[in-house]
């Protein structure tokens, strides 16, 4: 099939993009490169270097004729939606109607939106968290993906564009940024592999559901299937606290570095873990990848990269 993917140079939009075109399919990509590299992009893809917040995205979608969208592209850092929630929603809420509407406008069969599980939920009573349980995300970066959610919502109801959103846990992998708004597994291996000091939030009890990004690109691939529509939770449904991540990394890479604690960030929640029971009935999803294996996979790649 055409396939559009939205932020197909990212970290996780990347590793999409190389699965998809393993399959046999057709892969366009939109990506503005802000946080995306070149050197992450697929050369059987045809790119295209636009903002999703450009008007002149409709031309991409009039030549190409995509039969199924990926959305990932995104303002991804929490800590920027915090300190300038205009220019989070701009990108992550008004960028995303950008990419909505040229997808009504060109019969669009599947959208498949990149969600968070990771701060929907913001301080849940329970743990591991179900998608009916109510969503009360703590920050602005999680109140756009919200926001968006419900927009899609809108779009079926009224014009029929079949979707699905994944609200993905604390994803970790290779090509992750270990230097801009990454998750701490990659901030961590970046730190440790240079011989510089980890400086951790708080007091690193608090909790996540880190996922691995191979397992992530098999929700994603799973979710094109017509039987998939709504919002789902993909996670394993295990919690880690920041202190035990880098107890295994230190671990894994060798690394004599100690850790040092910071301030607490605002708009961070302090546990968080989904339950992806839903995925697995729908669709058969489930993580392959244990904690430990992702995480020497990904140092692995670090230490070659670095």
């Amino acid at each position: 099939m055409k396939i559009l993917v939205t932020g197909g140079a990212g970290f996780i939009g990347s590793h999409l993009v190389d699965k998809l075109i393993d399959h046999g399919d057709q892969v366009v990509v939109i990506d503005n490169l802000s946080t995306g590299r070149k050197e992450n992009l697929n050369p059987k893809a045809t790119f295209y270097g636009f903002d999703i917040c450009s008007p002149d995205i409709v031309g991409i979608f009039q030549k190409e004729k995509p039969e199924i969208v990926f959305h990932l592209a995104a303002q991804i850092s929490v800590r920027f939606s915090v300190e300038d929630p205009a220019n989070d929603a701009k990108t992550n809420i008004i960028g995303s109607i950008n990419v909505l509407e040229n997808a009504k406008k060109y019969g669009i069969k599947k959208f498949i939106f990149a969600s968070t599980g990771g701060v929907m939920y913001g301080d849940a009573d329970i743990i591991p968290t179900p998608e009916t349980y109510v969503a009360r995300p703590l920050c602005p970066y999680g109140i756009c993906k919200l926001s968006v959610e419900h927009y899609l919502d809108y779009y079926e109801k009224v014009f029929g564009l079949r979707y699905a959103a994944l609200r993905f846990g604390n994803v970790y992998g290779p090509r992750q940024n270990e230097k801009g708004e990454a998750g701490v597994v990659a901030i961590f291996c970046g730190k440790m592999i240079a011989g510089l000091e980890c400086l951790i939030n708080g007091d690193g009890k608090q909790t996540r559901d880190y996922v691995y990004v191979k397992d992530i690109v098999a929700a994603a691939i799973a979710a094109m299937s017509d039987a998939v529509a709504g919002v789902y939770n993909i996670g394993t449904g295990k919690e880690t606290d920041v202190n035990a991540i880098f107890a295994k990394l230190k671990k894994i890479t060798g690394s004599r570095i100690e850790k040092i604690h910071g301030p607490v960030k605002k708009g961070e929640h302090r546990r968080g873990c989904l339950n992806s029971a839903k995925a697995a009935k729908d669709f058969g999803w489930w993580p392959k990848y244990d904690l430990d294996a992702g995480l020497k996979e990904t140092a692995g790649w670090f230490v070659a990269k670095l």
